[in-house]
Parts: C-alpha cells; sequence; structure tokens
C-alpha cells in the first residue's frame, strides 16, 4: 500500500513543480555551460525572446560543400531554452551536400520548401533508408544516427529542419576524420583508406598530421 501512496504523491510532486515556471529564456549574457544557460530572471524578458527571424533569408553556400545550415538554437534563440525544441534552415546550391553527421542531442524532422533533395540515414545495424524528397515531402532522421542531405535537382534547394532538443548538437563524420591533427596513420588503420588518399582529404579540410 505504500508504494502506490508514494508513487501517487511522486506524480503529484513533480507536476506541480513543472507548473511553477512556464519557461526558462536562456540568459545568453551569461555562461554556456553543460548544463545549458541559466533562465532569464521573469522581469527581463519580453516577447522579442519568444521570436526568432534569422531563418528569412539564405545562408552562404559558397564553400565546399555547397551548402548553408542557419540554426535557430538556444545559444541564438532565447526562448527555446529548456523547451526541447529548436529549428534551422537548410540551404543547398546547385551540387550541394551536408555530408554524413549525426545529432546526438535530438531526432530531425526535415520538410522540402522548394527543389529536390536526396536524402536518408543508416540505422545502428547499418541498414540505409534513404529517397529523393520533393517539395512538401517530410522525412525523419532518429536521434544519433548518421544521416546526410544532397542536392538531387538542377537548382537550388531549400528545406527547414525541426530538432527534439533546444541543442541537437552537430558532428560531422568527414570533418570529425579529416579537419584535424588526429594522426594520418591512426585513420589509415580505421578506415582501410591508404595514405595519400587520407593525406588528400586532410589537406582539404585543413586537418594535419
Amino acid at each position: 500500500m505504500i508504494l502506490p501512496i508514494f508513487l501517487i504523491f511522486s506524480l503529484l510532486t513533480s507536476t506541480s513543480n513543472a507548473a511553477v515556471q512556464d519557461f526558462c529564456v536562456a540568459d545568453l549574457t551569461g555562461p554556456d555551460t553543460p548544463t545549458g544557460f541559466v533562465c532569464k530572471k521573469p522581469a527581463a524578458v519580453t516577447v522579442d525572446d519568444f521570436v526568432f527571424s534569422g531563418l528569412g533569408a539564405g545562408g552562404n553556400t559558397s564553400n565546399i560543400i555547397k551548402a548553408a545550415v542557419t540554426p535557430a538554437f538556444a545559444d541564438k534563440f532565447a526562448g527555446v531554452n529548456g523547451l526541447g525544441i529548436s529549428m534551422a534552415r537548410l540551404d543547398l546550391a546547385v551540387g550541394g551536400v551536408v555530408p554524413m553527421h549525426t545529432h546526438p542531442g535530438g531526432s530531425e524532422v526535415l520538410i522540402v520548401v522548394s527543389g529536390s533533395i536526396c536524402a536518408g540515414f543508416i540505422s545502428s545495424d547499418n541498414k540505409v533508408y534513404f529517397k529523393s524528397l520533393k517539395k512538401g515531402d517530410i522525412m525523419v532522421f532518429p536521434r544519433g544516427l548518421l544521416h546526410f542531405q544532397i542536392n538531387a535537382g538542377g537548382t537550388s534547394a531549400l528545406a527547414f529542419v525541426s530538432f527534439s532538443s533546444e541543442r541537437p548538437g552537430l558532428q560531422i563524420l568527414d570533418f570529425a576524420l579529416f579537419a584535424n591533427d588526429l594522426p594520418s596513420e591512426i585513420i589509415e588503420k580505421t578506415t582501410f583508406l591508404d595514405d595519400a588518399q587520407v593525406k588528400k582529404l586532410k589537406g582539404v579540410l585543413g586537418g594535419t598530421g
């Protein structure tokens, strides 16, 4: 009899605690810690904290991947802090690609606004799921799995993505391997690439070693 009473009390307590604070707008003037930003004092919160206008303009796709991702995460959009949601804009020029990458902190939903995008992910048992998406199509990418987006048409493509976290994180596989000082011999042993290929990729992406 004690256990059910304890569970009911715990549920009521957690519910009442959750209702104490409606939101936790990030104080972006404070430190960015591993546990996130501290909350602004309620008296300092304004409607502008809940509005983000940064996704209206296209990103700069004049780069090696011919793509631009414009995020609206907690470090730029204070109002999503603590809410477990965020968004980003994806611009892909002709030939553009977002290489294999993961978001350790959240799942992703992508909707194509214009153009055509080939998108897919690889499950933990190495099964591949990919499809060419057109305007209005939506695809989901489960948390932590490697996935990619490629412009699949002859015109620029635009998509918006949402995440199940205000800080989904990002690790791009190519940059993790070839854009740092990880010794080439280690990369060669772990990827089965030869020395010339590794050195070439390091040269392209700015890595050393």
